[in-house]
């Protein structure tokens, strides 16, 4: 078992970081617009999703006009067949990091993947092992032929502490942990060592009900529609990208691919977005959880207060 979380301890001599988290749909971005222009601050990306280049209705991605008004980093820096793992995040993130240090900036981290989130925050090592196609597709045919629970379960005998961090419908990671434990012998819990991150770090979580939270979600999963959600994933099937790829497999372009085919109605294609993704937001939030003393729990409209705790905690001045 890992070790409870403690609380960051806050130092006014080390550089100062703010972390915004939680589920998908809940208010992240705009918390973290609204501290970027309040204290002169620089927002670095922490969603996967929102690496790929094209992708942008579908992974909710800021705006032009939001980008033009804080310089955002880790957007667009690659196309949707190539991958970001952790490793290669911390490595971009760190120096985007330093970046903006340097220029006497504020570096505000916005995302809802704990993986990504905590495995900066944590400094975690990452197994240098590199990916094994064939394995993976061997074990992503077994999860698709016996469930996910099945893949689940060779994991919980190889390397119990880590499928007791990784849940049991996450088959990425689990096929990853397996993936790690097949090339070396050694259980991926082993090789996970952590350092944390030399800053003063400030985490602030967007607490949203679950009945909010739905909502949420379904009046974004219309705004994506009716911006062009299904003409924006037909532009990327066009450049010839395919549909087994990880980046369209994610929701949203998965089901907007499968109304293109003729194989969902649109109302059909819309609702399953909805239920992929409140499924997601549950996930989500068991990366961030409430009792969690490193995080700082406001509401999505409590922009005055999240602002008041940055200066607070961190001494940040805000710009006269």
């Amino acid at each position: 078992m890992l070790p409870r979380p403690r609380a960051f301890r806050h130092s006014v001599s080390r550089r100062p970081l703010v972390a915004v988290v939680g589920p998908t749909a809940a208010g992240k971005s705009n918390l973290g617009m609204r501290i970027a222009r309040s204290c002169n601050g620089e927002i670095i990306n922490a969603d996967p999703q929102q690496f790929n280049r094209g992708m942008d209705i579908g992974t909710a991605k800021p705006s032009r006009d939001e980008r033009a008004l804080v310089q955002h980093h880790l957007l667009d820096i690659a196309d949707p067949h190539e991958r970001i793992g952790l490793a290669l995040f911390q490595r971009r993130a760190l120096r985007a990091l330093e970046e903006t240090w340097d220029r006497g900036k504020l570096p505000i981290l916005v995302g809802g993947s704990g993986q990504y989130v905590w495995g900066l925050l944590e400094g975690w090592t990452v197994p240098e092992v590199p990916p094994d196609l064939d394995l993976r597709a061997g074990l992503e045919a077994r999860a698709a032929a016996e469930g996910t629970a099945a893949i689940h379960a060779e994991l919980v005998d190889v390397d119990p502490e880590a499928a007791a961090r990784i849940h049991v419908n996450d088959l990425r990671r689990i096929v990853r942990a397996l993936e790690v434990f097949k090339r070396t012998g050694r259980p991926i819990s082993s090789c996970q060592l952590r350092k944390p991150l030399d800053a003063d770090v400030l985490v602030i979580g967007v607490d949203v009900a679950l009945a909010e939270l739905d909502s949420r979600i379904s009046m974004r999963t219309d705004l994506m529609l009716r911006s062009g959600l299904i003409q924006e994933t037909l532009r990327l099937l066009d450049a010839g990208y395919t549909r087994d790829l990880p980046a369209l497999r994610a929701i949203g372009y998965r089901e907007a691919a499968a109304f293109v085919e003729g194989e969902l109605t649109l109302t059909e294609a819309q609702s399953l977005i909805e239920r992929e993704t409140r499924r997601l937001a549950r996930r989500q939030k068991a990366w961030f959880k409430p009792a969690d003393p490193r995080v700082n729990w406001l509401t999505p409209d409590a922009h005055d207060e999240a602002v008041s705790l940055v200066v607070g905690r961190l001494g940040i001045r805000l710009p006269v």
